[in-house]
C-alpha cells in the first residue's frame, strides 16, 4: 500500500491552530498524515489525536507514527469524534482540524471506485463498509437518483442522466465506474463533454450520498466544537461550496451575540458569541502552492476560536 499525499493548505492550518508544544489535538481526518506530522512536529509534551475511518489510512500512519510517544491513532468517523475521544479519557483539546472530502490516495487508489478515470468496481466507501455507489446506483428510484445528483452535485442534467441509469440498468446492472461513467458522457449534450469531464459532478454526488458526508460534517463539527476549551481553535478545508456552506453557516452561527430588535435600549436575550472567526474570509491556496498541487485549487480553510 503506498500513499502519495501531499497535504493541502499546510502551513496555513497549522498556523491556523495555534499550537502550543503542551496541547492536545485532533486531526479529524488523518489520510496520509501529512497534517498530523507537521502537527506533531510542534509539540513537546502534548498530543495528537488522528482519526480515520478508512482502514488503509490507519494502518498507514500507524507506520508512520509508530515512534512517535506523542501520537494517538484510533480509527472511527470524526463526526463521532467526542464519543471516540470520552472514552479514551480526554474531555477537552486546544485545536481540531478537519480536511473533508475524498483524500489523494482514495482517488489514486482506482480499485476503490472513487474516480471515473479508470475502471475499477463502483464502490466510493470511504470506510469500505456499508452500501457502495453501485447499490445506490442499482436500486435508487429515478426521483431518488434524480435528487440526489441534483442535490449533491449541482448537476443540471440530472434528470436525464438519473433516467439514463435506470434505463440502462435494465439491461444489467451498472457494475462499473467506466460504465456509469460513459452513461453519463451520453446523457448530456455534446458541448458540454468538452467542458471537463461530464461524470464528475455525478460521481461526486454518489461519493457525498453514499458517505453522507455533510450528515457527518455537520455532526463532526459541532462535536469539535464542543471539545474545544476556551481559546481552542477550529481549523477546517473544503473542496466545494456544498461543504464550505455549511461550514461557514456553522460557524457564523457561533459567532453571533445579542439577537435583540436593534430598537431595544438594552439586551434581554442574553445571548453571547461562543466564538470569533480567526479569518473573516477563507484563506485559498497560493499561487505557489497551486503549481505543485493541483488539488489545491478549489481548497477553503476557514478557522474560528472559542471563546
Amino acid at each position: 500500500m503506498s500513499f502519495s499525499h501531499i497535504p493541502v493548505l499546510l502551513h496555513e492550518t497549522v498556523d491556523g491552530l495555534n499550537i502550543q508544544e503542551n496541547g492536545i489535538y485532533v486531526d479529524g481526518t488523518a489520510g496520509g498524515g501529512g497534517h498530523s506530522a507537521e502537527i506533531l512536529s510542534h509539540l513537546k509534551n502534548g498530543k495528537l489525536i488522528s482519526i480515520d475511518q478508512d482502514p488503509d489510512a490507519i494502518r498507514h500512519v500507524k507506520e508512520r507514527f509508530k515512534d512517535n510517544p506523542n501520537s494517538i491513532i484510533v480509527k472511527g468517523n470524526f463526526s463521532d469524534m467526542k464519543e471516540l475521544l470520552n472514552d479514551r479519557g480526554i474531555y477537552c483539546v486546544d485545536g481540531v482540524m478537519l480536511d473533508i472530502g475524498v483524500s489523494s490516495h482514495q482517488l489514486d487508489c482506482s480499485e476503490r471506485g472513487f474516480s471515473f478515470h479508470e475502471d475499477a468496481p463502483l464502490d466510493m466507501r470511504m470506510s469500505q463498509e456499508g452500501l457502495s455507489a453501485a447499490d445506490l446506483v442499482n436500486t435508487l428510484s429515478y426521483a431518488e437518483l434524480a435528487q440526489i445528483i441534483n442535490n449533491y452535485g449541482e448537476e443540471k442534467f440530472a434528470s436525464s442522466i438519473a433516467r439514463n441509469i435506470v434505463k440502462a440498468r435494465e439491461e444489467k446492472q451498472i457494475k462499473t465506474t467506466l460504465e456509469l461513467a460513459e452513461i453519463i458522457k451520453n446523457s448530456v449534450p455534446q458541448k458540454v463533454r468538452r467542458d471537463g469531464h461530464p461524470a464528475r459532478k455525478t460521481f461526486q454526488a454518489l461519493r457525498i450520498a453514499v458517505n453522507r458526508e455533510l450528515e457527518v460534517l455537520e455532526k463532526g463539527l459541532d462535536g469539535a466544537f464542543d471539545l474545544l476549551q476556551s481559546g481552542g481553535r477550529l481549523a477546517v478545508i473544503t473542496f466545494h461550496s456544498l461543504e464550505d456552506r455549511i461550514v461557514k453557516k456553522k460557524m457564523a452561527s457561533w459567532c453571533v451575540g445579542c439577537t435583540c430588535p436593534k430598537e431595544f435600549p438594552v439586551c434581554v436575550c442574553g445571548n453571547k458569541p461562543k466564538a470569533k472567526l480567526v479569518n473573516r474570509k477563507p484563506i485559498v491556496a497560493t499561487d505557489e502552492e497551486l503549481e505543485i498541487n493541483v488539488r489545491s485549487r478549489s481548497a477553503k480553510l476557514r478557522v474560528c476560536e472559542k471563546l
